[in-house]
Order: structure tokens, then sequence, then C-alpha cells
């Protein structure tokens, strides 16, 4: 009997516990939730909402189940070393010890790993914990930068020049704004050109790379509007992307093994968990953007729901070092995941409205984010409500499912259109094509 933990927030974690349910290994899967996740709890055998960022209360629940194999979701319980609690106790972890997550909590940590190891793929950048300096960088990059917030800010802390920031004067605005609020902050030359995401399986030795999948942050159609979450992602069946070449691939897995490596030298133990790169494709070669130390959502939709081996086995084997003796296998086939948000996501999201999924006939293509039951009606609580996923031959095919599937999800809420089409896939390609 193995008896698994996993630290619950959202929909990315109703992908790990189905994953993790389809294993024919006898288990018990518990959950610690930040809320009672309807999707999460009718799977798992105990759901309990507690504040996943306090590791004494994590410790204690785990030893009291027997839990032999924790997996940590979303970041915050990972910058409040969680992992290193559970260790302590002898319970074997996926996800990073506190030190080792800096490469997510920490931009300028990153940033400084990468320089010191000689790591391709870092971009001229200067950390900055006052405004002295601040001015003279802006110059030198001229109408090229990105200010990054040192910390972690649900994927909000970056504005990006000719996005966010209009002018000088704006930029050197939210960099006093960042200071005031106690924050160092990072400004870094602007990367152009297409984003996609590679995760890693690490056990701390070895790497195993998952499919290649694009996020979409921008709230609006044709990437416009204000970043979120993530409004949706898709994949390709052959774990590339459409507008990637071989070599794209290649250099991305190659910084990820880079880092790991790096990140064992530097405090003497290895990186347990998922490795996530946020890379950039530029006319140059593939750049990293910043790195998380977990799935990312929605991208755990797309590689879990085509994982075709047992996730626990994969877990085991993170967490004793036995990756390259693990055969992990993902199914050729496309993926696109689309996201349902509330009316004024993400700046001013409705709240406390009834969401009805019953026309949607695979409800295992449905995960759950920020929702609740409430006397058996499922209501939606403020953020990135529910997320539906189409698999395919091709990324048409499975754009059309997700659409029709998503089009039977009712209630105050709206999604992208666009993500996963022929039309904004091509205009990647276009994209791509016009910085040679």
């Amino acid at each position: 009997m193995v008896k698994i933990l996993v630290i619950v927030s959202g929909a990315r974690e109703h992908a790990i516990i189905k994953s993790l349910n389809k294993s024919k290994k006898e288990k018990e899967i518990y959950c610690l939730a930040s809320n009672n996740n309807p999707g999460i709890s009718e799977i798992c055998n105990e759901l309990k909402i507690v504040d996943i960022n306090n590791s004494e209360i994590i410790k204690e629940y785990s030893i009291k189940q027997s839990i032999n194999i924790a997996i940590i979701g979303p970041e915050n319980p990972l910058a409040y070393g969680v992992a290193d609690s559970l260790w302590e106790a002898g319970i074997g972890v996926v996800g990073p010890k506190k030190n080792l997550a800096q490469i997510e909590t920490s931009k300028s940590f990153t940033r400084n790993l990468l320089r010191e190891y000689k790591i391709p793929g870092c971009p001229k950048f200067k950390t900055f914990t006052n405004m002295e300096g601040v001015e003279d960088f802006l110059s030198l990059l001229g109408e090229n930068y990105v200010v990054k917030y040192d910390g972690l800010a649900g994927g909000k802390g970056v504005k990006v020049a000719g996005d966010h920031l209009h002018s000088h004067e704006e930029a050197l605005s939210y960099c006093k704004e960042l200071i005031e609020n106690g924050g160092r902050f990072v400004i870094e030359r602007k990367l152009i050109g297409e984003e996609f995401s590679l995760m890693s399986f690490s056990d701390g030795e070895n790497l195993v790379h998952m499919p290649a999948v694009q996020d979409h942050k921008r709230a609006y159609e044709n990437d416009t509007g204000p970043n979120t979450g993530g409004m949706g992602t898709y994949s390709d069946s052959d774990h590339s992307l459409p507008f990637l070449e071989k070599n794209h691939i290649e250099s991305a897995q190659k910084i990820n093994e880079k880092t790991a490596k790096a990140l064992k030298h530097k405090f003497g133990e290895g990186y347990k968990g998922i490795l996530y790169g946020g890379f950039i494709a530029t006319n140059a070669g593939v750049e990293l953007i910043e790195y998380n130390a977990r799935f990312g959502d929605p991208e755990a939709m797309n590689v879990l729901s085509i994982l075709d081996s047992d996730l626990i086995e994969i877990c085991e084997a993170i967490i004793s070092e036995n990756l390259n003796n693990t055969k992990i296998v993902f199914k050729n086939l496309a993926t696109v995941c689309k996201y349902a948000v509330p009316e004024g996501y993400p700046d001013d999201p409705v709240k406390g409205h009834q969401i009805d999924v019953s026309e949607v006939k695979n409800k295992n293509m449905l995960f759950y984010a920020s929702v609740e039951n409430k006397n058996d009606n499922l209501i939606q609580i403020g953020s990135r409500a529910i997320a539906v996923v189409g698999h395919g031959e091709t990324i048409w095919e499975a754009e059309q499912i997700a659409e029709k599937n998503i089009l039977k999800v009712k209630g105050p809420l709206f999604h992208r259109k666009d993500i996963g089409t022929t039309d904004l896939i091509q205009k990647k390609i276009n994209h791509m094509s016009s910085l040679k």
C-alpha cells in the first residue's frame, strides 16, 4: 500500500491526482488543500482544508497518516520550506527543498546561477535593491527591457516594455513602487520570439523531459489584455510545437540538464521534483525567461493527460534517484487546454455564481480549479474556474474537441476561443519566420 499526500490548490493538482489514480498500485491518496475542490475530493481518501504553507501542520498530518510520498503542487509551500520539513520526518517529496526552490522564488538567484555556471540562455541583466544605476541600465537597454519583481507574485510581477511599460518614466515609477514595497527587482533585456514551456522530471541526478507546451498568459484573444495565470495551452503529437525546430527543443533540454547539475553542485544535494523551464525561441537561439519549481498550470493538464506511464512509479523513482531505470512514455497525441474564467477576470472577477457542467459528457477531461461544492452546486470562487482538455491526432482536432466541450460549461464565464486554432498557430509560425 502506497500512501500519497498531494498539497493542493487547483486544476494542476486535479490533473496530478487523476494521473495518480490511474496507477494499478494499491494506494490511498490524501489531500491538504486551500479550498474544497469537488473534482479532487471525489477521488481522494480525504481532503482537508488547512494552511498549505504551514510546514508543521503538513508534517504532523503526514506522520499521522503514515504518508510515503508527498507531492507539492503549488509554489508557495515550496517557498515556505514544506519539502524540507517532510524530508526531516523521513517522508520522500516530489518538490524541491527551500534552497533549491529559489530557482522559482528568486529571479535574481536564477540569473546569477546561469551566469555563475556559464549556462546558455541568460540575457543581459542587473539586480537592484534601490534606484542607484536603474536609469543608466534602462538607457543601455533602450526600449528592449523587462522589469521583474524578485520574489513570487502569482505570475503578475513582471512588466514588459511595450506591453505594460510605455516609457522609461513608467519603468522608473514601477521600480520605485517595488522598492517602496520592500522589494528587490531584476531588469533584463527583453527577448523577442515565441515562448514555450519545457518541463522535466528530476531525481537530483537524472532528468526525463516532457512534451513541449505553449501557454497563453494574456486574458483576451490575439494575445491582448492583462497577464493571467494562464488562459490555455496546446502541445503537438510529436511532442514539439509547430513553430519550433529540433535544435530549439534540444537546447531547452540541455539548459534544464545544466541547471539541475549546477543546483546540485551549489547546494550539495540534488533537485527532486519538476523543473519547469519557461523558454523563448529567438533568432539567436533559445533563451530562458524564468524557471518554475513545479508543474505548470495549465501545462500539467496537457502532459499528464497523455502520460502513458505510472505516475506513482515515476514519483518513487524521483525520490529514490532511479529515473534512469524508469520507462516514461507520453502518447503521441496533440492536446489543447482552455480555461473557463469568471467574467471580469483577472482584475475584477465576479464570484459566488453557480457553474453547470451537466452537458459535458466526458467529465474525465474537466479539471476543477477555483470552484467549490456548496449544497451540491458547483460555485466559482473568483479565479480560473474550470479547464477543459481536448486530444486529437492533430492540434486542430484537439482544439475542436476542447472548444465544443468548454461551450457546454455554463455560467458567468468566458474563455479564449483562439487557443490552439489554425489561425493563431500560423501567426506563431509566421512570427518565427520573420525573425530569421
